[in-house]
């Protein structure tokens, strides 16, 4: 795609300040929405320590991939049932550090290991034909959760006639449309922002029919709610205004003693948390493919996959060290490049930076908490729309005439889209697996063996020519000088009579 700021450009600081304010907005309610999960596991995780664990984690990425790649880290889903485990077996804050460390650590050897064979090995494992679906379902398997939150406004489970609400729905679907309106039809400056305007809008219609709701006492109409401003500014002081976050290492030394950890505890741990991060590295390599087809440029060899990993495994570990989870590279964060057409580092850096300190300043935090989820959800119909979307258009070289392919990509869509996963073993206090292979990980798996299968124990791309293919691959296009163009046939000139 055309992008308007390209990796290494960098705007104008009031631009950049703006932009990055748009890519914290972007990442904030999936953040934030973790360490809410943790809490409710047993655990306190504080909302301000994961932003910053995010955006500490994020600046870690840069650095390691020399700032060439506009990856976003927020607080990873994945790993909620490894933290669920290891809370359940009363491993406590120290529990959850040691496994995202050891989760870290796997990106670190296999980055180690593919900067000595090198990353050729990923696009024969992954061709277009798999990353393709892959990447489309990873948008896919997120819409459910934008739909809910529209439906529901953040209840969880929604039921017709009790969470379900049609003020959450119009809300929600304003939201989105906004975000269109802004996209397509607004200004160069404005088409930068869109998800600003957005979400503005949504929250102030919200406010609009709260505080009818709240006058005319009509319960329906109470989409926003005002509880995050009462608990902080009721008793006003200092910490109301700045105040630290609750980091999650300090937590951990504050309950030395409480949870034991013995050498085979430790070894439970790493049971539980290193088959996540095998998991992770099908994700890492689809969200970084998804990024260079946007960016026109490939990143699985520069800035290399080894350094992307790298940044992954460490952020992930920082950002655990201080926010309580670990973090992942964040679709949202590349919806939002793909809607905007800006990939300049230095916005990411900045929204990173952002994070970081205004997870100090009291009123952002809370500001952030009062977004309602419907508008939340409106603003996901977009970032997940584009995911799938970029996805699909990976596919645009395969043969879907082909049998062969055909097969790939309906397996990965079917397992993918329909929940399949790999449990293995009982927890005995929780009663699931106790090593959950999450659908997308099942998806790819099932994937790659369909694709051996088919093709007699080679792995095919499935593209109809993969000599066309690999100067597209190499960032040429149709009508690009630089990619050969197979002569068009003349034809015969008719005679003048």
């Amino acid at each position: 795609m055309k992008l308007i700021y390209d990796v290494q450009d960098k705007p104008k600081m009031s631009q950049t300040l703006v932009f990055a304010f748009q890519q914290m907005i972007a990442i904030m309610a999936a953040t934030l929405l973790v360490p809410m999960l943790v809490t409710s596991y047993g655990l306190e995780a504080d909302v301000a320590a994961a932003l910053f664990g995010a955006g500490i984690g994020t600046i870690v990425y840069l650095l390691c991939t020399k700032r060439r790649s506009p990856v976003f880290l927020g607080s990873s889903f994945t790993f909620l049932g490894a933290y669920a485990a290891s809370i359940g077996q009363n491993y406590g804050y120290w529990g959850m550090i040691i496994g995202v460390l050891f989760a870290g650590l796997v990106y670190v050897v296999i980055a180690l290991i593919i900067k000595v064979v090198g990353s050729g090995w990923v696009n024969k494992l992954m061709p277009a034909v798999i990353i393709g679906p892959i990447v489309a379902l990873i948008g896919l398997s997120l819409s459910g959760t934008a739909t809910s939150w529209v439906m529901g406004n953040g209840a969880a489970d929604v039921v017709y006639g009790e969470s379900y609400s049609w003020v959450s729905i119009l809300v929600g679907l304003f939201t989105f449309f906004m975000i269109v309106v802004a996209s397509v039809k607004g200004s160069k400056t404005v088409k930068l922002i869109p998800f600003i305007v957005g979400i503005a809008a949504g929250y102030a219609l919200a406010l609009v029919l709260t505080v009818i709701g709240t006058a005319a006492n009509i319960e329906a109409l109470k989409v926003l709610s005002f509880q995050p401003f009462i608990d902080t500014f009721s008793h006003f002081s200092i910490q109301s205004i700045i105040d630290y976050p609750k980091f999650f290492f300090l937590k951990a030394i504050q309950s030395n003693g409480q949870y034991v950890l013995d050498a085979a505890a430790i070894g439970n741990i790493a049971m539980i948390y290193v088959p996540i991060g095998i998991v992770e590295l099908a994700q890492h390599i689809a969200d970084h493919k998804n990024l260079s087809s946007i960016i026109e440029r490939d990143l699985i060899t520069d800035p290399g996959l080894d350094k992307t990993l790298i940044g992954d495994g460490l952020g992930s570990i920082v950002g655990a060290a201080f926010g309580g989870c670990a973090n992942t590279t964040y679709g949202e964060s590349i919806g939002c490049i793909a809607i905007t057409g800006n990939a300049s580092i230095v916005s990411i850096l900045y929204a990173a930076l952002g994070c970081v300190v205004l997870s100090f300043f009291t009123p952002f935090v809370v500001l952030i908490n009062s977004i309602p989820k419907c508008v939340m959800g409106g603003a996901c119909i977009a970032l997940y729309g584009f995911i799938a979307v970029s996805g699909l258009q990976m596919l645009r070289r395969v043969d879907l005439g082909d049998s062969r392919n055909l097969f790939v990509v309906s397996a990965i869509f079917v397992c993918g889209i329909g929940g399949l996963y790999f449990g293995f073993g009982t927890n005995g206090i929780t009663g699931g697996a106790l090593l959950n292979i999450t659908s997308l990980a099942a998806a790819l798996i099932v994937g790659i063996v369909t694709n051996l299968i088919v093709n007699n124990g080679h792995l095919s791309s499935g593209e109809e020519n993969s000599s066309i293919g690999a100067h597209v691959e190499g960032m040429g296009s149709v009508g690009d000088p630089t990619v050969p163009q197979k002569p068009r046939p003349q034809g015969k000139k008719k005679k003048k009579k």
